[in-house]
């Protein structure tokens, strides 16, 4: 057995339950990101796993070796556990080089290790800086060496929590893919906690979704996207337009067209989730084309099976557009029985029609999702 374990793992604070059975598996060379709102449990999770908290309930293995056991009482604390940790506020020490840090902690001066701190400097691009201090370096460039830093001892599990919440937009993304890179390259077993959906898509092999204490979702990040097992894990990864109804005949009508409700009684209650990008609109009196890059993915096994969506014959008034740079986010009123309905459509490439316009829709049924309500 390699890499972490965690098994049915539960923590209680002041006796109000944070953490509920959860079990997470990383295996070496994967990248696992905890998602979910603050407050759901993610990082007392890595906390516990890392050795920071004492293990209340379950075991946890790393390798061959039981670090943490509620059973019998074993606590191996974090230095003992073959670990990295990367948080925050990167922690650097102040007195010590950017050379100096990477290198602390890594034991026996060899030329073996002189040498990945020349490769991996490199790789991250501070050979400029490597005689630096923490101060003089940039919130993107103490980030990339307390990252080094926490690989350099050769960690069997490396332990990130928000480590890119400090970095402005665009930075970041040259420092997550720096990052990745560097992940890739040492093959060690990397849990990463993370709010933000884009950046658990970009950085995870798998993503395990949480929420009150549970995960209710491990998937990829395709599966994860495309096929939410609940309204939440839909919702949590963007805005999405909602609309609701009466289950008959085993679908659900709505003004936007009817969607499949495999598995959900005749005569309950449901309401079918569409994403912004997963809307075509037209103008009046022509038919909506396919958007560029509408996903062909597999829509999700019953009951959670997204419908098809066709063009309404129905045309609705634009409320307003919108340029966001490559797409267009256009609003429309869509009338109901509770009252009229704003809706969102991302359009690809420069469509602004007129306030007061109407316009035809087409649902891409990939990124739609019916749920009882």
């Amino acid at each position: 057995m390699s890499g972490l374990h965690i098994n049915n793992l539960s923590h209680e604070f002041d006796g109000v339950a944070v953490v509920r059975g959860v079990s997470v598996f990383v295996a070496p060379g994967e990248l696992v990101c905890l998602l979910g709102p603050s407050g759901c449990g993610k990082t007392t999770l890595l906390r516990v796993a890392a050795g920071l908290e004492r293990l209340q309930r379950g075991q946890i293995h790393i390798g061959e070796e039981v670090v943490a056991d509620a059973a019998t009482g074993r606590h191996l604390p974090p230095e003992k556990r073959g670990i990295g940790l990367m948080f925050q506020d990167y922690a650097l020490f102040p007195h010590l080089t950017v050379r100096e840090n990477i290198a602390f902690g890594t034991g026996a001066d060899t030329g073996e290790r002189r040498q990945w701190i020349d490769h991996v400097i490199e790789v991250m691009d501070l050979t400029d800086h490597a005689l630096s201090y923490p101060h003089m370096l940039s919130g993107g460039q103490q980030q990339r060496v307390a990252l080094l830093r926490a690989l350099a001892p050769k960690p069997r599990v490396l332990f990130l929590d928000e480590p890119f919440s400090g970095l402005d937009v665009a930075r970041r993304a040259q420092v997550r893919q720096q990052t990745l890179s560097i992940l890739k390259d040492t093959g060690v077993a990397a849990l990463m906690v993370t709010h933000d959906p884009e950046e658990a898509m970009f950085m995870a092999d798998r993503i395990l979704v949480m929420n009150q204490g549970r995960v209710v979702q491990d998937g990829t990040p395709v599966e994860t996207y495309f096929q939410p097992v609940d309204a939440f894990v839909a919702g949590f990864f963007g805005p999405v337009n909602r609309l609701s109804g009466i289950v008959g005949n085993g679908q659900l009508s709505t003004p936007l067209g009817t969607f499949s409700a495999p598995g959900l009684a005749d005569g309950s209650r449901a309401e079918v989730l569409i994403r912004p990008e997963g809307l075509r609109l037209a103008t009046a009196g022509a038919r909506p084309a396919p958007n560029p890059g509408d996903a062909p993915c597999k829509p999700a096994s019953p009951p959670f099976q997204a419908g098809i969506g066709d063009a309404v014959d129905t045309e609705f008034t634009v409320i307003s557009a919108r340029t966001l740079g490559g797409a267009s986010l256009v609003t429309f009123e869509v009338p109901s029985a509770d009252g009229a309905i704003v809706i969102e459509a991302r359009i690809p490439g420069v469509f602004l029609p007129a306030a007061g316009a109407r316009v035809r829709v087409a649902v891409n049924g990939n990124e739609a999702y019916v749920f009882t309500a």
